[in-house]
């Protein structure tokens, strides 16, 4: 039988393909975004957040700051690679979000598996006039020259789509897709970033963390992940699986009370409190944390051995991204 022998988690947000001179530009797009969300979940001006941030935010974006936690994140980015090639796997699961990539309000499914035989990585394709700084940012999520098909563990992917349905999950499925602009960033950043040259197959799995009214609460994300494990513990090869949660944690707007007890949970096993986090709290880009819930689910039994966790700021109004990164084994 496979075995579930390893999970990770990694954030994949763009300021992590961004030298510190850019940061400037990334906080003037927090100040002309208009959807922010306070820690409570409620919207929210720009101005507003900044009347509300806590104290001491303006001293954690002086350069020497900026410049030390762009290298921590690098140095983060890089262990994760390593533990992954460590665990010598045969297969990967990536539990990632689409954020109207491939998947749009035609048909926005609460759960998808890809298992096509291969999926496509695409080159990144910017709007015209789009600037340098973003541009960099994104490139860690797309091929730099010509499109790239990637393996896909495509006889794993069909074995798991029915031990969920067995298990009352009525997963959507998908075998190509629908449209041409290649896999999601979510995907994209685990291919271009922890993977990198290697042809380890990967199960993308699909959540619609972002947009309502079918995201899935935070107790389903659990079972789905636990779900995830029995499926993969039923196969009847033997071979090393490996899952991966990508996204989060906390972001527009910092969250770290919400991102430290986040990680305290999924290091201390602790379900209950993982399954009860507050569903207001899970929204805009916050809202990939349940890619954490899921690969928290399906990690119980392992034990986390390491994990680094960067606030990083960018603006007064304390936006950024709470950077998160972890191993399970």
């Amino acid at each position: 039988m496979a075995s579930l022998v390893a999970a990770f988690g990694s954030s994949h947000s763009p300021a992590l393909n961004s030298p510190p001179e850019d940061f400037a530009h990334h906080a003037e797009r927090d100040r002309g975004y208009s959807g922010h969300l306070t820690r409570a979940g409620r919207p929210a001006s720009y101005a507003a957040l900044e009347r509300e941030a806590p104290p001491g935010i303006r001293e954690q974006l002086a350069p020497d700051i900026i410049s030390g936690r762009v290298s921590e994140c690098a140095r983060a980015v890089e262990r994760l690679a390593r533990e992954i090639a460590a665990a010598k796997l045969d297969a990967l699961i990536v539990v990632g979000d689409d954020q109207h990539e491939q998947y749009l309000d035609d048909n926005m499914p609460a759960f998808l598996l890809y298992w096509g035989d291969t999926i496509v990585n695409s080159v990144q394709q910017t709007p015209p006039g789009a600037p340098e700084y973003w541009k960099r940012a994104r490139a860690q999520y797309y091929e730099p020259d010509a499109p790239r098909a990637y393996p896909v563990a495509a006889h794993l992917g069909r074995h798991v789509i029915e031990c969920l349905v067995e298990r009352d999950f009525d997963v959507a499925q998908g075998r190509s897709l629908p449209r041409p602009r290649g896999e999601g960033h979510a995907f994209g950043f685990v291919h271009r970033r922890l993977l990198g040259a290697t042809a380890l197959p990967v199960l993308p799995v699909v959540l619609n963390t972002y947009y309502p009214p079918n995201q899935p609460r935070p107790a389903r994300c659990y079972r789905f992940g636990q779900a995830l494990r029995a499926a993969v513990e039923s196969w009847p090869r033997n071979e090393r699986v490996g899952l991966l949660a990508s996204g989060g944690l906390s972001h527009f707007t910092v969250d770290e009370a919400l991102d430290r007890e986040v990680l305290r949970a999924c290091r201390e096993g602790d379900g209950d409190a993982l399954c009860a986090l507050p569903v207001q709290k899970l929204n805009s880009g916050s809202s990939e944390i349940r890619n954490w819930i899921v690969a928290a689910g399906a990690a119980e039994g392992l034990r986390m051995g390491w994990e680094a966790y960067v606030p990083f700021y960018r603006t007064p109004a304390a936006t950024g991204c709470g950077m998160a990164f972890a191993c399970w084994s």
